[in-house]
């Protein structure tokens, strides 16, 4: 299919054709080939004027926290309160096979069955930050096709899942009732970024859910007397991060859940931070993409690749300090790329 053709079936197709558009869109997105490349660009530019009407929404946390239960518990409620919901799942790739299972449509058995819902598992492929490369191009395959919902679920590998909060218009971070004391918290780097908290299996253990709840807000309020965490504490124009409770597995607590969210939207809009914040993610998603293609094609660099294998063997013997093999190579691609006219 065409770009234009994949277009108009997101924007104009029956459901059985946009959801084909849609799982064509990503794919051809998530394709490293030079020829695909050239067709995504022209698929998203076209896709652009029909974008960023959704709430964006990030979720991470360690694994067994719940976060696919979550989901599927929030998704259906969204889908009764007349939402469409669109989730992008990200699996880890093996580092030894560097394969993915993508199961994640197998835990959200309802969900992922609703006409109203469309979900799309992704390898992560290495990429730091628990989200997949080509995730925020996935989003606005979503929005273009009318969901007003995205839900982006990170890999949850820990204290890296931050890059989700760069590409979201909330981040919320799932919690266990028994997590750790609010040192533990504070050392965790998502805590800091995190608009939402959310303490998952509270029907398991009522008492260390309410514990994990006050150690977690006053973690929260501690890191909130900085300026540079976002949510300075004492200014009522901004949002300041909340800690609830909730169990996805007995739906209980969603609704308040969402109200929290509303509640963000509606600060996030009258502060004007949320513009902001999209702003700012669109520009750090180019420079993203500028640093991978300069890595890209340094790799590329026939006088890279001659200097390459003998400089690693070099450095793995120890005969060569890593930051001066580095240093060669670097001049060797400034060399060439001078030589050709880019510099």
């Amino acid at each position: 299919m065409t770009p234009d053709q994949l277009l108009q079936g997101l924007l104009h197709g029956n459901a059985p054709v946009q959801r084909r558009a849609m799982a064509k869109a990503i794919t051809l997105l998530e394709s490293t080939r030079t020829d695909h490349r050239t067709l995504a660009d022209e698929l998203l530019t076209a896709m652009l004027p029909h974008t960023g009407q959704s709430f964006r929404l990030g979720i991470s946390g360690v694994p067994g926290v719940g976060k696919s239960t979550f989901i599927e518990a929030l998704g259906l409620y969204l889908i009764g309160q007349g939402h469409r919901v669109a989730v992008l799942t990200i699996d880890p790739s093996s580092t030894v096979s560097g394969g993915s299972i993508l199961g994640d449509k197998t835990r959200m058995e309802h969900l992922s069955v609703h006409p109203q819902a469309y979900i799309r598992p992704s390898p992560s492929s290495g990429t730091l930050g628990g989200v997949a490369e080509k995730t925020r191009e996935s989003m606005l395959v979503c929005e273009a096709a009318g969901y007003d919902v995205v839900i982006v679920e990170t890999v949850g590998v820990g204290q890296s899942e931050t890059a989700v909060a760069n590409m979201s218009d909330m981040f919320v971070l799932l919690q266990l009732p028994n997590a750790g004391d609010d040192l533990q918290a504070i050392k965790k780097g998502v805590m800091e970024i995190a608009d939402l908290v959310v303490i998952n299996k509270a029907d398991i253990d009522a008492l260390a859910a309410t514990r994990a709840q006050l150690q977690i807000t006053s973690a929260l309020q501690l890191l909130g007397m900085h300026a540079s965490s976002g949510h300075m504490h004492g200014d009522d124009s901004v949002w300041h991060p909340k800690v609830v409770q909730i169990s996805a597995l007995l739906n209980q607590g969603v609704d308040s859940f969402w109200a929290a969210v509303s509640e963000f939207k509606a600060v996030q809009l009258k502060n004007g931070r949320f513009g902001i914040r999209r702003q700012q993610q669109a520009l750090s998603w180019m420079w993203e993409r500028i640093d991978a293609g300069l890595k890209q094609n340094f790799r590329a660099q026939p006088r890279v690749q001659t200097l390459l294998p003998q400089l690693s063997q070099h450095v793995a013997a120890g005969q060569l300090a890593a930051s001066t093999a580095a240093r060669q190579l670097l001049s060797a691609y400034e060399t060439t790329s001078q030589s050709a006219g880019f510099i």
